[in-house]
């Protein structure tokens, strides 16, 4: 630590180390007869240094934590049933438990709660000694019912009671301590309190009698104030709280004591101090479900469900390195290409002429189908390590860390299954769904600790476990009403007569243990207190009542900013000016040409350059999705209609509802997520038929629909599909008529026609057709208003203007002409290019 011969230590006569001392030598002890409980297993080393450096010479007692001291003693719960405090263990036993209590309908969601309330009994029921807890339980089984009499709390009375029971009848790796054995073979056991009483260390220490000493924390002289931090939102008051690390490491005052209040918080802080290459020693680690090991893991199971998405499988296939990249980049762009939501519309057939991108289907849905029957648990993570190591993911998780404890936590690696072969409660069958429920929770409870480094300058800790440990500084975020409670919220669900009567810590306990870790934390040399005042959702916070009882008292003032300001100069970036010579056009749709005439920039980044944006295979439907499928809807109505032509308004409407049935099933929407669109579609049908008939008696009549077309013009080629073309029948001529679907705002469709040379779409569509003379309309198939055709009067003119000028621009491009970034009007709003033209960091 920063003082090797810091107070609380060392000090003469009244610091920890002369207290211990004294203890032995009342009682004569031999300090290789003496052990030294503490209350938690992060000070034994530091314990252990301290007592090195004070008496370098003759023997050193024992340092220890209950758990570890156990362990040391062989202690351990080896019944089938016990609670082991393992998640992975204790999730497998409590289903089994609830159905067996006539519960195994609501197993799933009463599992962790169960688990929950049983770890909580726990340190209650080993603080008895082992032949006095069936006396214990029967008070105990009384003290369960208090305040649970109601009809509603029928369920969590039996809860409790089920994990009273189970709790109860554990055995526990501290038993081996309540063993005459052990205190007859010690002189001396000196005992240090931590902030909240520990129920076994209190029973233990009645039972070992004059023994046992208890050390008490000598009284600091009063520290200077804390330098108080108030941020404006959590980026603010991470930035702040590495800011205030840092300023103490450039001072020399090492480590710096970090206290983890917020995990997210932490997270960041700890990101942006491994940025500065702070070496940073974490002994509170992060749950092992936020790893990336973890995450590979969730997205091979969320991969194997029966009805996974392409995007799920997706997913997979890009972190398993069996598949090639570039076959499952294949694979992406077929999918997204026909828009298959779900993987098992799809088949390794669906692409014949790649073969790779085939097989790598057919092996997917092989390794798929190892994980979709229902098995025992042991069963399980052997089908798992099996489908991990044939995927190639296996060796990445072998290699990371955090893989690693994640492999061990599940037990995963090879033969480590059989630990839960014996197991009754593991020989249920699970399905799939329930596998990957307990992973999660077991992921979710494990922790990852990384490695420490030789060296620290900084120890993120949590705020009980600064007791006794001299830090040179102490940075504390997440000061804030929410996240440091002066009155903490006691865990569970258990009534407050009922925490009495089993003797739970209640709520003034927890807020008297809170309160002295926050003085303790306040004895610190130097300490930098920060809190937020908003939260993610902009909703006000105040600091926390403690942080506010300091600044009553002390009237002390916010600390200055801890960051550096820094001057920059600005370096804007210019007009990108690229020339697309070397990339020649060889087709040409008419979105394209749009894009060009729009701004040439965007024209050269999507279009030549070919960086578009891929669609989207899930998501909500939205008014995109509808007219893509009002588009085939209509398709489809028309060459049935040409197919068996009626005149009777019923029939057509039939044959319109038949269509919409046929294409929603075709484009796999569910009848859920098309509901805002398809409560809407009587509407737009009968809005539709209502414009068909007047436009059928006028001459109208449906030739084809979704015309795919192509035009050589010099050395591009136009293409394009059109929606739909009739043919016109009035005065004795036939004149064919161009028609494009619009489902948007009737006054957006009107403002197209406006300026005809500025129109690109209807222009470009006459192109392709091999008339010399026709007519061109957008028909707004609208839901309040019907349809409505809007017609380009001028198309002729405006398609021959069009011609011209794509053959005059095509040749400017070829000729090594700039395709400058315009930057102007309302295309920079949506345009998908504006990450590349860089249009809000141009000088001008």
């Amino acid at each position: 630590m920063s003082n090797a011969f810091d107070p609380l230590w060392f000090a003469p006569g009244t610091g920890l180390l002369a207290q211990i001392q004294q203890a032995m030598a009342q009682r004569q002890a031999h300090p290789a007869r003496t052990v030294v409980l503490l209350p938690y297993a992060q000070l034994m080393p530091l314990a252990q240094r301290f007592w090195a450096q004070a008496r370098p010479d003759g023997f050193a007692p024992r340092f220890e934590s209950t758990l570890n001291w156990s362990h040391g003693l062989g202690g351990t719960a080896q019944g089938p049933h016990d609670l082991r405090f393992d998640t992975a263990m204790d999730m497998l036993q409590a289903p089994d438990l609830l159905e067996r209590a006539g519960l195994g309908a609501q197993r799933e969601a009463l599992s962790a709660r169960l688990v929950e309330a049983a770890q909580q009994l726990a340190p209650l029921v080993a603080a008895v000694p082992p032949p006095q807890r069936a006396e214990w339980a029967v008070q105990a089984r009384e003290a369960v019912g208090l305040g649970m009499e109601a009809p509603v709390l029928a369920l969590e009375c039996v809860v409790a009671r089920i994990a009273l029971e189970w709790a109860a009848a554990s055995s526990y790796a501290t038993d081996v301590l309540w063993n005459d054995s052990v205190p007859a073979a010690l002189e001396c056991i000196v005992v240090l309190d931590g902030f909240q009483t520990d129920p076994l260390v209190h029973a233990l220490c009645a039972a070992w009698g004059d023994k046992v000493t208890r050390l008490v924390c000598p009284t600091p002289p009063p520290p200077p104030m804390p330098a108080l931090h108030p941020a404006s939102d959590s980026e603010d008051e991470a930035q702040r709280a590495a800011a205030c690390v840092l300023r103490h490491i450039e001072a020399g005052r090492t480590p710096v004591a970090l206290v983890a209040t917020d995990r997210l918080l932490t997270r960041r802080i700890r990101a942006m101090l491994a940025a500065q290459q702070v070496r940073i020693r974490d002994e509170t680690g992060w749950k092992l479900s936020t790893t990336r090991a973890a995450a590979q893991l969730v997205v091979t199971l969320r991969a194997a469900r029966w009805d996974a998405s392409s995007d799920a499988v997706l997913d997979w296939l890009k972190n398993a390195p069996a598949f090639r990249p570039r076959t499952v980049q294949s694979l992406e762009k077929a999918l997204r290409k026909a828009s298959v939501q779900s993987w098992s519309a799809w088949s390794p057939e669906a692409t014949p002429k790649q073969p790779a991108v085939s097989d790598a289907v057919r092996l997917a849905n092989s390794l798929r189908a190892s994980l979709q029957a229902a098995r025992p648990l042991a069963a399980w993570l052997a089908a798992v390590r099996g489908l991990l190591q044939a995927s190639g993911q296996w060796a990445a998780l072998e290699a990371d860390a955090a893989g690693a404890k994640l492999l061990s936590a599940l037990r995963l690696t090879e033969g480590a299954e059989a630990e839960f072969a014996d197991l009754p409660q593991a020989a249920r069958r699970l399905r799939l769904a329930e596998f990957s429920t307990w992973v999660g929770d077991a992921l979710e409870a494990a922790s990852f600790v990384p490695d420490h480094p030789q060296d620290e300058q900084v120890v993120v800790l949590p705020l009980s476990q600064l007791l006794a440990r001299p830090f040179a500084a102490l940075v504390l975020p997440g000061c804030d009403e929410v996240r440091l409670a002066a009155s903490p919220e006691p865990p569970g669900a258990w009534t407050a007569a009922q925490r009495e009567a089993l003797g739970l810590p209640s709520r003034a306990v927890l807020e008297a243990a809170a309160r002295a870790a926050w003085a303790n934390a306040l004895q610190t040399p130097c300490t930098d207190v920060l809190w937020r005042q908003s939260d993610a959702s902009g909703e006000t916070l105040l600091a926390s009542p403690l942080v506010q009882a300091l600044q009553v008292a002390g009237k002390v003032p916010d600390a200055a900013d801890p960051r550096i300001p820094r001057s920059l100069t600005p370096l804007p970036s210019e007009r990108p000016l690229p020339v697309g010579a070397a990339l020649p056009v060889a087709r040409l749709s008419a979105s394209a040409y749009e894009d060009l005439r729009r701004c040439p920039y965007r024209f050269f980044g999507l279009r030549q350059l070919g960086l578009q944006e891929s669609q989207e295979l899930t998501g909500e439907v939205d008014k995109r999705d509808f007219g893509t499928w009002l588009h085939a809807v209509l398709r489809h109505f028309h060459e049935a209609l040409k197919v068996a032509p009626t005149p009777i308004p019923s029939a057509r409407v039939a044959m319109m509802n038949v269509a919409a049935e046929q294409i929603t099933q075709d484009m796999h929407l569910e009848p859920g997520e098309f509901l805002p669109f398809a409560s809407a579609w009587p509407r737009v049908r009968d809005g539709y038929l209502a414009w068909l008939a007047p436009h059928e008696a006028a001459g109208g009549q449906f030739e084809q629909a979704e015309s795919a077309l192509e035009l050589p013009l010099g050395t591009i080629t136009l293409v394009g599909t059109i929606d739909r073309v009739d043919q016109v029948h009035a005065d004795g001529h036939t004149t064919a008529l161009v028609i494009d679907y619009k489902t948007e705002n009737a006054q957006a469709t009107g403002k197209r026609i406006q300026q005809p040379l500025e129109d690109t779409q209807l222009a470009f569509y006459a192109a392709l057709l091999p008339h010399d003379t026709l007519r061109a309309a957008y028909l707004n198939v609208g839901e309040k208003d019907g349809s409505q055709l809007f017609e380009q009067a001028e198309v002729v003119e405006a398609r021959d203007a069009l011609v011209h000028g794509i053959l005059d621009d095509m040749q400017r491009i070829a000729a090594g002409a700039t395709l400058a970034a315009l930057g102007e009007g309302a295309a920079c709003t949506f345009c998908a290019a504006r990450g590349l033209c860089r249009k809000d960091w141009w000088t001008a």
